[in-house]
């Protein structure tokens, strides 16, 4: 777009008006993080998340094959590493291609990939990449949190980037990722801004799926528990950012192995999307998850890493067709879930 501007110019002595166009950048308005994510479920029919959490031990063998194998034990530290970080994002291609069309998100374990330096990182790109380019949203499940300025920091990482004096060095560039509330509101400011800026989300914990999180989370406070006054602050937190769809861009990790809780933090954050791990290695069971889907249909997302990456394991056969009909059948099921809801 060209917009007109005036100037003077003057001429023999005499002063005349020139009219100058100058172009100005036109952005498309930022739609929010939870009408983006309530879009993609109504597209795909789903409320499924793949979880990447890729163990250079347990590999699907075609990864290896893509690759070249087994390397030497005898093979140097450095190239190793390399070799292992492409091991794992051949694994997590493929794990998206198997069972991606059944998903509307992958969520990719940070650590898994860190775990291998600079490679590994080089390994969570390229995944990310990959898993954009299948039309999936991704989340970085890398429960960050620190003081403001840290958290500025890890904010420009995952979602913006940085300004160097060699030019601005992209992030990530995912759509929503994991942080921790222990530190307090302001500890969370910077990433909401970071998030809220470019359409992306966050998910802070609330009520975690491992059996240890009840040793602090459901902790009795004046007025309830650890868990509650976190919920409190998460919804708090999102009011600024609720889109058409009545969801917020700030929501919740909420374990599937606490699901007698389930209907007391959906009260408390009426419009938060809650992220449900815990379905499968942990016990978790879909039919107890009503409750997360009561703002509607993307309320709620089911997160399944190891059920869906080694269903194949108690059926046998190729681990490419057992991941899809997992998590076809993971799909359904939440499916049917809903509609009864």
């Amino acid at each position: 777009m060209l917009v007109r501007r005036k100037g003077a110019l003057a001429e023999n002595g005499l002063s005349s008006r020139v009219v100058t166009y100058e172009p100005v950048e036109i952005r498309e308005p930022v739609v929010s993080f939870g009408d983006r994510l309530a879009g993609q479920v109504e597209r795909r029919q789903s409320q499924l998340v793949l979880g990447l959490d890729p163990d250079p031990s347990r590999l699907w063998p075609h990864a290896l094959e893509l690759v070249g194998g087994v390397d030497d034990p005898s093979t140097p530290p450095a190239a190793r590493a390399g070799r292992a970080a492409r091991a794992i994002a051949a694994h997590c291609r493929l794990l998206i291609d198997a069972a991606g069309d059944q998903c509307v998100a992958v969520k990719p374990q940070v650590a898994c990939f860190e775990r291998l330096g600079a490679h590994g990182w080089e390994a969570l790109a390229e995944v990310v990449g990959y898993a954009r380019a299948a039309g999936l949203l991704v989340i970085a499940d890398a429960k960050r949190g620190d003081v403001d300025v840290s958290a500025a920091a890890y904010a420009q990482a995952f979602f913006g980037e940085t300004q160097t004096p060699y030019g601005p060095v992209a992030g990530l560039g995912v759509d929503a990722l994991t942080v921790s509330p222990w530190l307090g509101a302001d500890s969370l400011a910077p990433f909401v801004e970071a998030a809220r800026r470019r359409g992306s989300g966050l998910f802070v914990l609330a009520r975690n799926s491992n059996p240890g999180a009840a040793d602090l989370q459901d902790r009795e406070l004046a007025g309830g528990t650890v868990s509650e006054a976190a919920a409190t602050m998460i919804a708090t937190l999102g009011a600024g950012g609720i889109g058409r769809s009545g969801l917020s861009d700030v929501g919740a990790v909420v374990g599937a192995t606490a699901p007698h809780q389930l209907e007391r933090l959906r009260a408390l954050m009426p419009n938060a999307i809650f992220l449900l791990p815990g379905v499968g290695a942990q016990g978790g069971q879909i039919a107890t998850l009503a409750p997360a889907f009561a703002p509607g249909r993307a309320g709620g997302l089911v997160t399944v890493s190891r059920g869906i990456a080694y269903a194949f394991t108690q059926a046998g056969g190729d681990p490419a067709d057992g991941a899809r009909r997992e998590s076809e059948r993971l799909r359904d099921s939440v499916n049917r879930l809903v509609s009864r809801s």
